[in-house]
């Protein structure tokens, strides 16, 4: 079943996993071992989570990475779908002739 609006995972990161630990942006990155501008663009939306984040999530504990990395999908694919009307169309590529049987 398609998720409705599915949220941008830097939200999930701030509300389930800095907010409940009282962690600041700072603090956080520095426990991750990334920049603090990196975690800012993924907890504001302007970045997604990539697989090397998504690796330091779950070594931090919080989720797998394979979690991570699906919600990003879900996060992308959604947004892509919004878009889909604004986007040429493709026309469906045509079936090849069935291919003659050799006897």
């Amino acid at each position: 079943m398609e998720m409705f609006n599915p949220p941008h995972p830097g939200e999930i990161i701030r509300e389930d996993c800095l907010e409940p630990l009282k962690l600041t942006v700072t603090a956080a990155a520095e426990w991750l071992g990334i920049s603090r501008q990196s975690l800012s663009e993924v907890l504001n939306g302007h970045n997604g989570v990539s697989a090397d984040m998504a690796i330091k999530l779950e070594q931090a504990g919080w989720s797998k990475a394979e979690t991570w990395l699906a919600a990003q999908a879900a996060y992308d694919l959604w947004q892509a779908k919004q878009r889909a009307g604004t986007m040429k169309k493709v026309e469906r590529y045509p079936t090849p002739p069935e291919a003659p049987t050799i006897a």
